[in-house]
């Protein structure tokens, strides 16, 4: 598509030389316009490589008329917008063109010039929306190419990008599992956006945000009269994402109830709405997620196994960030530039303190934790560098990270010590009185800390 102020491209398919004139006239007022003029039909098909942007036709013509003309205009290319001239006021036959696709239609009175003009401006308005829609969801796509969205080269992150490339060449369901704050929602958006189906809208649904009594209504929607306050019908989400990707956030939070309805849509790719009679058929893809395990929550009796078989697809796991290695480093800078920019806060780092004392924290919050962490550090930082000081933890879930990973019990000393230096700003001699061990084994740990965040 063309933007504005850029060449626009019209056809005139006239054979009377007063109104080929006048449009010709109206069109050529603006030196923007490359204006071609036909006198048939067939003349103007065999031009419509040259791919116009707006063709004017009237209605009947020597060798064909204006309504077969469209229709082999449309076949051609969808987004050529045409304007039909008759020098009758005939509403049926408006009404059938415009149903066809034409943009407009206009009776040839002493009105034309006047009509052909706003015609022609809601056209170029038109087109140059249609041009602004399509850079903005080619932004989208770019935005979510893997590699810019999923940040990482620590092996779990591999081995997830793997998964990714997998889930993107076909349509199966695809189940994302990880503790909360990983960033299931972003790589559900990724598959989306990396897929056939990014065209088509993504729909993204938190169950565990719905009340239990509202959540059929919320997936398959409602028909007018259905319940008291039901004044209209309305479209549910499964609905409203046909065509693209259906997002089940949190889906171990469904009730068993609801889990027997969700089995039986997926089952026959079709669902009822609340108060209706005619199964509504979709085709939007499903990818679910949880936090939960949802093999365990089968055993439990939480969970449906039919269902739980039915939503297995490709299963991706998310990391914990404390499994991540130096992807801590790699999405703490990512973020900090991130902030940095939107807020206009100039260029800023970490120190070297500053990036292990990030190494040595668990967050337990992963990911969105991490990123709440930097954004207040950027906020207190000042001379363009983040100091340890100016990173704060204040997660409710610290005190049990401490026990919660299964490491060696080298690296569990080292989160310990960092833990004590961090509830006693830095006091060595008072942490190695704490701890009942000697200053030189601290100093040697901090040394070997900042030697390999350098």
């Amino acid at each position: 598509m063309k933007s504005k102020g850029h060449t626009t491209r019209i056809f005139i398919v006239e054979d009377d030389p007063m109104y080929q004139r006048m449009a010709r006239y109206v069109m050529e007022m603006n030196p923007d316009h490359e204006v071609h003029l036909f006198g048939s039909g067939k003349e103007c098909l065999q031009n419509l490589h040259l791919n116009p942007d707006v063709v004017s036709i009237d209605f009947s013509l020597p060798d064909m008329t204006g309504e077969e003309i469209l229709q082999k205009i449309k076949a051609h290319n969808q987004d050529i917008c045409c304007v039909m001239f008759s020098g009758q006021d005939d509403v049926a036959t408006a009404v059938k063109l415009l149903k066809a696709g034409a943009f407009d239609y206009i009776t040839k009175d002493n009105e034309s010039k006047e009509r052909l003009l706003n015609s022609l401006n809601h056209i170029k308005n038109h087109i140059q929306l249609k041009g602004e829609l399509a850079n903005l969801k080619a932004e989208l796509n770019a935005k979510y190419e893997f590699q810019k969205t999923i940040t990482g080269n620590s092996k779990p992150m591999l081995e997830v990008l793997k998964m990714l490339e997998k889930a993107v060449t076909t349509n199966i369901i695809v189940s994302i599992t990880g503790e909360t704050g990983t960033g299931k929602e972003v790589v559900a958006k990724s598959i989306h956006h990396n897929s056939t189906r990014r065209s088509m809208p993504f729909v993204a649904v938190n169950m565990s945000a719905i009340p239990k009594e509202l959540v059929e209504s919320e997936l398959f929607g409602f028909e007018k009269g259905a319940f008291t306050g039901a004044v209209a019908q309305k479209k549910g989400q499964f609905e409203l994402a046909d065509g693209g990707t259906l997002f089940l956030d949190e889906i171990a939070e469904m009730d068993l109830n609801m889990q027997s309805k969700l089995l039986r849509a997926l089952q026959e790719r079709e669902f009822v709405r609340i108060g209706g009679q005619k199964p509504t058929p979709f085709t939007a893809r499903i990818i679910i997620a949880t936090h939960r395990n949802l093999a365990d929550e089968v055993l439990k009796g939480n969970f449906r196994e039919d269902l739980y078989y039915r939503l297995l697809g490709i299963n991706i796991t998310l990391p914990p960030l404390r499994e991540r290695d130096n992807d801590i480093l790699l999405l703490a800078q990512q973020f900090l530039n991130e902030f940095a920019k939107q807020n206009n806060l100039g260029k800023l780092d970490f120190s070297k303190e500053a990036k292990s004392k990030l190494l040595n924290y668990a967050f337990p919050g992963n990911v969105r934790e991490l990123k709440a962490v930097v954004e207040l550090a950027a906020v207190m930082a000042s001379n363009g560098v983040v100091e340890a000081e100016d990173i704060s933890f204040n997660s409710a879930k610290k005190e049990m990270a401490f026990i919660s990973d299964e490491l060696t019990l080298e690296a569990y000393k080292t989160r310990i010590i960092n833990h004590y230096l961090e509830k006693y700003n830095n006091d060595v001699l008072l942490v190695a009185s704490k701890l009942d061990i000697g200053k030189s084994t601290i100093y040697r740990m901090l040394k070997g800390e900042m030697e390999e965040a350098a």
